[in-house]
């Protein structure tokens, strides 16, 4: 069983996932690398609000307590989804089908019905989980806007440039827009501000029609962003041989990317196959297709009454 390691570092993790086009990776192109900037995002909600440290470690002991009591959800989780776009250009703002088509994703993904899920290995397939979590749309917001792109700042979820968030203690929003720096999106971890509550996307990496291109064209960064919505870490733990804080996926010694050739060896302590295919790795869309159990569990936590997100359980 993996350790758990907790600290106030760990637990405060705005996540910020974006091209690195500095190196090129096995099996994916220089201009398509997923990257991330936590710890740009986490110096400055830091200093932001100092106390949102102590909040993210009162939420991490609430869901190891329910993790371990089992009190969970029953029943399915239904969110309701409000899609915020932001455009410039006419490309910029998506259709009603490529969001409905990131929608789909999503459901197929949270309920291990995409068709890749079956590609899973026999080593991990006893883990392999139908998170059981759903996703309505509820409405689309549009907004014509001067900016020619967005950064992590959170400027496109505030007036009068961005949109302001729709009821985010009962409602996730997602915003579509441009980001520059070759940021693919960005979510926002339980305990944050509701005014920033949400998860970001680029509009090429939104969905799977329409404006998405390259490795990223199948709704597979909004499904990694919405896990971190959901209090997942990345699964190498943002550290050399770190912890995700979850005991059934193996230690990575770092992020992977492209399509690793399965198995993946770990240097880590007893050399694990690494779970490349977790949606909370870094590889290209095509190459990630599940959740673990543990994981399942994690992000059920804080839907129980007194957890994060009770507002949107049942």
């Amino acid at each position: 069983m993996k350790k758990i390691l907790l600290s106030a570092g760990a637990l405060l993790m705005l996540f910020s996932c974006q091209n690195d086009t500095t190196e090129a990776a096995p099996e994916t192109s220089a201009l398509a690398r997923r990257g991330c900037a936590s710890q740009e995002v986490l110096a400055a909600q830091l200093k932001a609000d100092p106390k949102l440290a102590l909040r993210m470690n009162e939420i991490e002991a609430f869901t190891q307590k329910a993790m371990v009591t089992g009190r969970l959800v029953n029943g399915k989780v239904e969110i309701p989804v409000v899609v915020n776009v932001l455009y410039k250009t006419a490309a910029e703002n998506i259709s009603d089908a490529q969001i409905q088509s990131q929608i789909d994703v999503l459901n197929e993904d949270f309920n291990a019905t995409n068709s890749d899920f079956s590609s899973t290995p026999a080593l991990f397939s006893g883990v392999a989980a139908n998170v059981g979590i759903t996703f309505v749309l509820q409405s689309v917001v549009r907004k014509s806007t001067t900016t020619t792109s967005w950064s992590t700042n959170d400027a496109m979820k505030k007036l009068p440039k961005g949109i302001a968030p729709t009821t985010p203690t009962t409602v996730l929003n997602m915003w579509s827009c441009n980001m520059g720096g070759g940021i693919l999106g960005y979510a926002q971890f339980p305990g944050g501000a509701s005014a920033t509550d949400g998860v970001v996307m680029d509009n090429n990496a939104f969905g799977r029609v329409g404006t998405v291109s390259g490795v990223y064209n199948l709704g597979r960064t909004a499904t990694h962003e919405v896990g971190h919505w959901m209090n997942l870490r990345h699964i190498w733990g943002d550290a050399t041989c770190g912890s995700d804080l979850v005991s059934d996926t193996p230690t990575h010694n770092t992020a992977n990317y492209g399509v690793p050739a399965y198995p993946h060896y770990s240097t880590c302590t007893g050399t694990p196959v690494e779970m490349t295919m977790n949606y909370m790795d870094y590889t290209d869309d095509r190459g990630m297709y599940m959740f673990s159990n543990g994981q399942k569990s994690r992000m059920a936590a804080i839907f129980v009454s007194g957890g994060a997100r009770a507002g949107f359980g049942i």
